[in-house]
């Protein structure tokens, strides 16, 4: 056991990151790109850049059986090579933000589903008191309904989301830097476990 516990700290996972907000400097989007900063040991976390070039979602755009435009296909082939998904989502009217639904629903089509069996971890950040609870929830629903395998604890909903940062737009709250480390490593963790389970 102590053999296998160190072949996996001595082994890299590679996370893709995906923010469920446009905005370039959007709370979440920045979260990501600080959680690749503090991830923990064994962990390499890449924000993909492409979300604002998927359109939306429309049969009529696939040329052929299952052929996505190339936005699209970046992203499954970006999804397909990393070792887990992390999604960072805001908060809309009580739900997921529309730009993510929409990525699921392209997602979800083709010859295989790039999510079926994908390690999912899901965290969020809203201005709000409620840290993203309800979006988060509806995110499960629609990724389980996809075959992931969505990381069940810990679950990390991050409030006063503006105030975390610094001047410099540095991630200064302690509480969420050791959030994220710890998310992080769950998350490789989950992904271990997955691994052996399949």
């Amino acid at each position: 056991m102590a053999d296998d516990k160190h072949a996996r700290s001595s082994k890299t996972v590679n996370v893709l990151g995906l923010a469920g907000s446009l905005r370039r400097d959007s709370i979440n989007r920045r979260l990501l790109a600080e959680a690749a900063r503090h991830a923990a040991p064994g962990v390499a976390l890449r924000v993909h850049d492409g979300v604002a070039t998927v359109p939306l979602f429309n049969e009529d755009l696939e040329i052929g059986p299952f052929k996505a435009p190339e936005s699209v296909v970046r992203l499954r082939q970006d999804i397909e090579r990393a070792d887990g998904l992390i999604i960072a989502t805001p908060e809309y009217n009580q739900s997921m933000p529309g730009v993510l639904k929409n990525l699921i629903d392209w997602l979800s089509r083709g010859e295989r589903d790039v999510l079926s069996d994908k390690p999912v971890a899901i965290f969020g950040a809203t201005q709000g008191q409620w840290g993203t609870r309800l979006a988060q929830a509806a995110l499960r629903q629609t990724l389980t309904a996809c075959g992931a395998l969505i990381m069940p604890a810990p679950q990390l909903f991050l409030r006063k989301g503006e105030d975390l940062f610094d001047a410099d737009g540095r991630l200064s709250d302690q509480h969420a830097i050791d959030g994220l480390a710890h998310f992080c490593a769950a998350f490789r963790d989950w992904i271990y476990l997955t691994k052996a389970n399949r």
